[in-house]
């Protein structure tokens, strides 16, 4: 599981941080979490292959978090795409979606389906779960999260005792189940051990909220915007953003393990001082780069 930053402005651009966007990479799953301007070069940049992409995860539609879809469905086309895209966001995603490709001349050709998530978890397989909720901000935005199902690890050696070294009947033990081999009763209790599953929180653009408390507990990782420094609280509530001391209480509260701060402002030349005031509150904070690879 690898996690790349592509963009980590808010608004306006800087020299160094392009507009927001995340690519959380599960082995065969690129779960693009929103599209802002230039993501396609960004990849380009990060030598990603667009068609690494399979889902689309749109928090909501502001432009510096979806002007890059039109030029991402372009390149997977030219790429000769051949899965079926998925793109999730928020109610009236089907309105701006159409809305934003009538404004210039370009058909998708690449098979694609959208979905307005109305449920809390809205994506299940045998690997991971994704869930969303509503936050607070100026129009309707969700926040997401990543669950990766917990699974268990075989323990070879101790299948050693009962010449058990590779068949398909483990796979049995590996979904906590017993087996008979031999004649002999294995436990899956003794022959495994449960590796909790790892999860990934995504919180823009928003202010405070009981949802986000809901979304983050216990995440390994919080990816959460902090667009405003403590002291432009006021600025942070009129425009419904999160400021470094209030990210930092999310993480604290949350018990969760790390915390990467993201969605700057374009005020802000030296992200140090947004570190130093959110690491007053919790212990593990980091500051995202575009372009930073985080590996799980």
């Amino acid at each position: 599981m690898e996690l790349i930053f592509l963009g980590t402005s808010s608004m306006i651009p800087t020299e160094d941080r392009n507009h927001f966007s995340n690519l959380l990479l599960y082995k065969d799953e690129g779960i693009l979490v929103d599209c802002g301007e230039n993501t396609q070069r960004q990849l380009r940049i990060a030598k990603i292959p667009v068609t690494k992409i399979t889902k689309i995860l749109i928090t909501h539609w502001h432009g510096d978090h979806v002007l890059g879809l039109p030029g991402v469905l372009q390149s997977l086309e030219k790429h000769q795409y051949n899965k079926s895209l998925e793109i999730y966001g928020p109610k009236g995603s089907k309105k701006y979606f159409s809305h934003m490709f009538r404004g210039f001349d370009y058909r998708i050709k690449i098979k694609y389906k959208l979905v307005e998530v109305n449920k809390r978890i809205f994506f299940k397989n045998n690997d991971f779960s994704l869930e969303a909720l509503k936050l607070d901000h100026s129009i309707p935005c969700l926040g997401y999260s990543f669950i990766e199902n917990d699974r268990r690890k075989i323990n070879m050696e101790y299948l050693k005792k009962f010449s058990l070294k590779s068949h398909p009947i483990i796979k049995k033990l590996q979904q906590g189940k017993d087996i008979i081999w031999k004649g002999k009763k294995i436990k899956a209790k003794l022959s495994t051990s449960l590796k909790e599953g790892k999860k990934i929180a995504f919180i823009t653009d928003t202010r405070v909220c009981d949802n986000i408390l809901k979304l983050t507990k216990n995440s390994d990782i919080i990816v959460s915007e902090a667009t405003f420094r403590e002291d432009f609280e006021e600025k942070a509530k009129l425009y419904k953003h999160l400021t470094t001391k209030q990210a930092a209480l999310i993480a604290k509260k949350s018990t969760a393990k790390r915390l990467i701060l993201t969605h700057f402002s374009q005020r802000y030349k030296d992200l140090e001082e947004l570190k130093k005031e959110a690491s007053k509150i919790f212990y593990n904070v980091y500051i995202a780069e575009d372009f930073m690879r985080i590996s799980l």
